[in-house]
């Protein structure tokens, strides 16, 4: 009931400064408290995690850019409602063939928006996984990617 309120809107509003992030966080970190089954055990929010088979809300928040982003890319979006994602340029050998490029701006409003917010992370990805067919092989491939990588650890250090 909590993460449906959390992931409210997250595509078009993702907080970018960690103070919000970690607030955000905290609500759901109090929520995992409340399980009657984990109330007593006195464990870290990671271990409650871990149980509840759960992500982090940043995790969530990135994968579910990626996703956002593949539809668009795909073409599962109409044109006049996606928004404008440039293509970058193939010359370059790391990443993947479907690579974008950054907007030049000066105000966080542009710098924190969609556009330029999933840049780095989508050029991260390799071939394998942007090259999918439908949108449920790409969510496997991405999260067999991700499977050991940083990303999931990202906001481990919160207390």
């Amino acid at each position: 009931m909590v993460r449906s309120h959390l992931d409210y809107c997250s595509s078009v509003w993702a907080p970018y400064r960690k103070g919000d992030i970690e607030a955000l966080e905290n609500v759901q970190k109090r929520a995992t408290k409340i399980l009657p089954s984990l109330k007593k055990l006195g464990l870290a929010y990671w271990e409650r995690l871990k149980i509840c088979q759960m992500p982090t809300l940043h995790y969530r928040g990135i994968r579910r850019d990626m996703i956002e982003t593949y539809k668009i890319i795909t073409g599962k979006y109409y044109a006049c409602v996606a928004p404008t994602l440039p293509k970058g340029s193939i010359s370059i050998t790391r990443g993947n063939n479907l690579r974008l490029q950054k907007y030049h701006v000066k105000y966080d409003l542009r710098k924190f928006g969609f556009a330029n917010r999933v840049v780095n992370t989508w050029n991260s990805l390799p071939n394998w996984v942007v090259s999918a067919n439908t949108t449920n092989t790409f969510k496997s491939r991405l999260d067999k990617f991700w499977q050991n990588q940083d990303v999931i650890k990202t906001f481990m250090s919160v207390s």
